[in-house]
C-alpha cells in the first residue's frame, strides 16, 4: 500500500490507538477518534479508505456507529474492520451480517495479522471498485 491511503482508528482506549497507529503509520496516513460520534464527523471530513472500530465505546458504540456509517453517502462504502475484545460468535455474525463489517479482529491481536487484515480488506475494496463499471446506454 502507499502512504496516501487513510486509516481511521476508532477506540476509546489511548494505548490501543497508539499500538495500532505504530503498526499502521509506516504504510498509511492514520486518523484517530475516541468514539463513534467523533468517527462519523472525522469520516465525513477526511474520507478514510478504511475504518478500524472498537465495539464498546462511550457516546456511540461500534455497532451503532456501523449502522450510521452504512446509511450515509458517501461514507457508507468505507470498509469497517471491527477490532474488539468481544470474541463471541454471535457478535461476529451480527457485526458481519447485520452491521456490514468487512472483517473482525479480536483483541489481543497479532500486529502482523492486523496489518494483513487491513491490506486484504483494502485489496478486496479496490477490486470491487474496479469491477463496478457503470452500465452505459447506447443510443442508435
Amino acid at each position: 500500500m502507499n502512504q496516501t491511503k487513510k486509516v481511521l482508528i476508532v477506540d476509546d482506549e489511548l494505548p490501543v490507538r497508539y499500538l495500532i497507529r505504530q503498526v499502521l503509520s509506516k504504510e498509511f496516513i492514520v486518523l484517530e477518534a475516541r468514539d463513534g460520534k467523533e468517527a462519523l464527523d472525522l469520516a465525513r471530513n477526511e474520507q478514510p479508505d478504511i475504518i478500524l472500530m472498537d465495539l464498546m465505546m462511550p457516546n456511540m458504540d461500534g455497532l451503532t456507529a456501523c449502522y450510521a456509517f452504512k446509511k450515509e453517502e458517501p461514507i457508507k462504502r468505507i470498509p469497517i474492520v471491527m477490532v474488539t475484545a468481544i470474541g463471541y460468535d454471535l457478535n461476529k455474525k451480527l457485526a458481519k451480517n447485520v452491521a456490514g463489517v468487512s472483517a473482525y479482529v479480536t483483541k489481543p491481536f497479532d500486529t502482523q495479522e492486523l496489518l494483513n487484515t487491513v491490506n486484504r480488506v483494502l485489496e478486496i475494496q479496490t477490486r470491487e471498485l474496479q469491477n463496478a463499471t457503470p452500465i452505459e446506454e447506447t443510443i442508435g
